[in-house]
């Protein structure tokens, strides 16, 4: 079964097909439990391993706000969801809601995406999310592999596109070692960095949304998301662990 997320965009936009309908009745974020286990959360990755972050009043403290972070393992979205500088929702695919921790999940208001079909319902969530002011997480490459955002898909710049939102590079780096796959954890004790990089500004785009220019906004963002991968490398003196084991 493929780790990939997709939030598939349409090929293009015209008036009588709509991606979303009327942004009214978005669906409300909920916070009171992802406050409360954040705390929590963030005293066990602390425990765990060395965790440094970087350049965190880059983050805007209101407002909404897309964390576009590269995606190494599996302990990417957990780390960012307990450790970025405010609360944060994230988009994950839908085989992890089941059970105790799907339950927990939901009620932190993360957002399971299916995988394999458009899916409005979590699109809708997405922009819900942001239009409140909220912070979103999304992992553009659409699944865990290199980490270094040679590929991204449309769907963060088409959040962007719709909300406004300003997009912040993640750069994480130690959240897998070389050699290990997707789903081991870093050796205990290791360091881990999550360093952010300056705001990318693409402004709300009035409906319709068009091919070519979402094409041309997600290249301009791409390049931006690698420049902070690379730059972080730089800063912290951590590689990139290559393709996974």
């Amino acid at each position: 079964m493929s780790d990939r997320l997709d939030i598939r965009i349409p090929t293009d936009e015209v008036p009588d097909t709509p991606l979303l309908p009327m942004l009214t009745d978005l669906p409300r974020p909920r916070t009171a439990v992802l406050r409360s286990i954040r705390p929590l959360g963030s005293a066990v990755f602390r425990q765990a391993w060395r965790v440094r972050r970087h350049n965190e009043h880059l983050v805007p403290r209101t407002g909404p706000v897309i964390l576009a972070a590269n995606h190494l393992a599996v302990v990417d979205g957990p780390l960012l969801v307990a450790l970025s500088p405010r609360p944060t929702f994230a988009l994950a695919k839908n085989e992890l809601f089941v059970g105790n921790l799907g339950r927990l999940l939901e009620a932190a208001g993360q957002i399971p995406i299916d995988q394999y079909n458009p899916d409005h319902g979590a699109l809708r969530r997405a922009v819900g999310v942001l239009e409140a002011g909220h912070a979103l997480t999304i992992f553009p490459e659409g699944g865990r592999d290199t980490g270094d955002m040679a590929r991204i898909r449309g769907g963060v710049a088409y959040l962007a596109m719709v909300t406004g939102a300003p997009i912040v590079p993640v750069a994480l780096l130690g959240t897998r070692e070389p050699g290990q796959s997707v789903k081991e954890l870093p050796r205990r004790g290791g360091t881990i960095h999550i360093s952010y990089g300056q705001p990318v500004e693409l402004g709300r785009v009035l409906w319709p949304r068009r091919k070519v220019p979402l094409a041309e906004a997600t290249e301009a963002v791409r390049l931006e998301l690698a420049e902070q991968v690379r730059r972080a490398e730089r800063q912290t003196g951590m590689p990139l662990p290559g393709a996974p084991g």
